[in-house]
């Protein structure tokens, strides 16, 4: 009977940081393919209305096939969102220095704004849309705000909804989502229940709560990881390989 029992039962798997970055940085990867080769330049979407935009889909078999794996990619991007969100409240939960690990999330915002732009709309400075990492700087900002006013819950909210209205202004990537969970995590810190709640704040990329289920495996643990730049400088890597696809093929 026991040995049924263990046969039955699944396989208990731990999660590393190291693995959720990568994790991270893997399904990003294909949201930024979505927006920036396939639908900047393959489709050109930007170009067209959302009318025009049907008519060439009715028209043409091979753009709707196209259009779908792009809807797919964004799918895959989704499950980035909460798991970011996460390490972005873990790393100011652990780390030693909350200026050093600001301002090297604020160098990294710049340095990748213009590959960003330059995939994103083929310019090298766009403000109609800033890159996730100024999400995460806005984030942190938000995250040191509430550990000061630690003693009001009004006061934390409050910071809370500043810091959504703030990515909102700045148009920054997934900053309404990413800045909501960030502060149920941090909030919810030490409560079962901030998975959950996160998974129902992830919704908004559709697929984000199918991530909840490997963060539930996290075990605290930093993992086999590379040098620690490596993470920083892959996002801005990728926007620059990317942009340069885009513009040779678009």
């Amino acid at each position: 009977m026991h040995d049924l029992r263990d046969r039955r039962r699944l396989p208990h798997i731990d999660v590393t940081a190291a693995t959720l970055k990568w994790y991270g940085c893997m399904t990003m990867l294909f949201y930024a393919v979505s927006m920036s080769v396939i639908q900047n330049g393959m489709l050109h979407v930007s170009r067209f209305s959302n009318g025009e935009l049907r008519q060439m889909w009715t028209a043409n078999t091979d753009l709707m096939v196209l259009s779908s794996w792009a809807a797919v990619f964004q799918l895959l991007g989704g499950l980035a969102v909460p798991v970011f969100a996460f390490l972005l409240v873990e790393g100011f939960l652990h780390t030693k220095s909350f200026r050093r690990y600001l301002l090297r999330m604020l160098l990294f915002a710049l340095v990748s704004e213009v590959p960003f732009d330059f995939a994103m709309g083929g310019k090298l400075l766009d403000w109609t849309q800033q890159n996730m990492l100024f999400t995460l700087v806005v984030g942190l900002i938000m995250l040191y705000g509430m550990k000061t006013f630690s003693a009001s819950r009004v006061v934390q909210v409050l910071i809370a909804i500043a810091a959504v209205f703030w990515c909102v202004l700045m148009k920054t990537q997934f900053g309404l989502c990413m800045i909501l969970l960030a502060a149920v995590y941090y909030l919810l810190r030490d409560q079962k229940s901030k998975l959950w709640v996160g998974g129902v704040i992830s919704l908004m990329y559709v697929t984000g709560p199918v991530s909840v289920f490997l963060l539930k495996r996290y075990n605290g643990q930093l993992g086999d990881r590379p040098n620690k730049y490596l993470f920083y400088c892959l996002y801005p890597l990728i926007w620059l390989i990317l942009g340069v696809i885009t513009y040779v093929i678009a």
